[in-house]
């Protein structure tokens, strides 16, 4: 499976394992999170859910390939900005465990 991500007039091919890549050095190097991190999520049927990080990455990891590329643009926007990368990952937590 392959992935083409659009910076500015540059187009990059991207695989799984470059996502793999990009999503764990943005989480260690520059966020600064551990991937054991867990994530308290409300659900509609179960409650309070305890998701960890690692779980949140794998999800986008087997996400469909227009997903992967809309969470690397949202994720590289957040950055770009200093915004809080973990609050997208929640979002995508609370998404999970409804």
């Amino acid at each position: 499976m392959m992935l083409y991500i659009c910076i500015g007039n540059d187009a990059k091919k991207l695989d799984k394992m470059n996502i793999s890549n990009y999503l764990t050095n943005l989480i260690s190097e520059k966020a600064n999170i551990s991937m054991n991190t867990v994530i308290e999520v409300e659900g509609a049927d179960y409650g309070t859910n305890f998701i960890p990080l690692e779980c949140v990455v794998e999800y986008i990891l087997s996400s469909g390939g227009a997903n992967q590329q809309a969470v690397m643009n949202t994720l590289t926007k957040i950055d770009f900005m200093n915004g809080d990368v973990l609050h997208f990952f929640k979002h995508i937590a609370s998404f999970m465990a409804k």
